[in-house]
C-alpha cells in the first residue's frame, strides 16, 4: 500500500507544536519592572515660560539635565500592557545675570501600553497616561522674591523600542511629560528590566 505524505504531516509538526509552548514560556506575560536613565529637555525658548512658577521678564532657560527613572508593569499579553513609574526629571535652570533659579521637577503615574512585535526579540511600543508631577522652584531671578513652586495632573505620552530575550528587558524611548502649557519636557531614556 502506498503511503500519502500528508498522512505524516502530523509527525513532522509534532516537534514544532511542543517547541511553542516552550518559546511562549520564555516571553510569557506577567509582572517586570526597571530602571533607566538619560536627559531630559525643557520645550521653551528663552524667556518663553511665561509666568511658569512666577517668572516673568527676559531669562535664560538651561534646558538639558539628567533623568532617573524607575517602572513596575504587567503585561497582559505581547501587544498590551499597564506600567506605573517614577521619574527624577532633573533640575533645569532659569538664568537672569548672575541670578539662578533651580526647576526641581519629579513625576509619578501610569500609563497604558500598545506594543507590537516586530521579530528576533524586538517589539515596538506607544503608551499614553497621566503623571502627577511636582516643581520645586529654588532661587529668585534678582527681583528679591523666590518662584513659586508648581504641581498638577497633566498628560503624558511616548514611544520607543525594547528588546525581550527570556526574562531580560533592553528598551530605549522617548517621552513627553505636558505638565504645562509654559512648562513642557522632553526624557530620552535608556533602560533595563527584567520580567518575572
Amino acid at each position: 500500500m502506498r503511503s500519502t505524505p500528508w498522512l505524516a504531516l502530523p509527525a513532522l509538526l509534532s516537534p514544532l507544536l511542543l517547541a511553542a509552548p516552550a518559546a511562549q514560556a520564555a516571553n510569557a506575560d506577567g509582572l517586570y519592572l526597571g530602571i533607566g536613565g538619560g536627559y531630559g529637555d525643557v520645550q521653551s525658548s528663552d524667556g518663553e515660560m511665561g509666568n511658569f512658577a512666577g517668572a516673568t521678564g527676559n531669562y535664560h532657560a538651561d534646558h538639558d539635565d539628567s533623568v532617573v527613572k524607575a517602572f513596575v508593569g504587567y503585561e497582559y499579553n505581547p501587544y498590551f500592557a499597564t506600567e506605573a513609574y517614577y521619574a527624577d526629571l532633573g533640575k533645569p535652570n532659569l538664568i537672569r545675570g548672575g541670578n539662578v533659579v533651580d526647576l526641581k521637577t519629579r513625576a509619578y503615574g501610569l500609563n497604558l501600553m500598545g506594543k507590537l512585535p516586530v521579530g528576533a526579540g524586538f517589539e515596538l511600543f506607544a503608551k499614553a497616561g497621566l503623571a502627577k508631577w511636582n516643581v520645586d522652584a529654588d532661587g529668585n531671578l534678582g527681583n528679591g522674591s523666590n518662584l513659586e513652586d508648581n504641581d498638577g495632573i497633566d498628560p503624558v505620552y511616548g514611544a520607543g523600542v525594547q528588546f525581550h530575550y527570556q526574562h531580560l528587558l533592553l528598551r530605549t524611548e522617548y517621552e513627553r511629560y505636558d505638565f504645562d502649557s509654559d512648562f513642557k519636557l522632553d526624557a530620552y531614556t535608556a533602560s533595563v528590566g527584567w520580567q518575572f
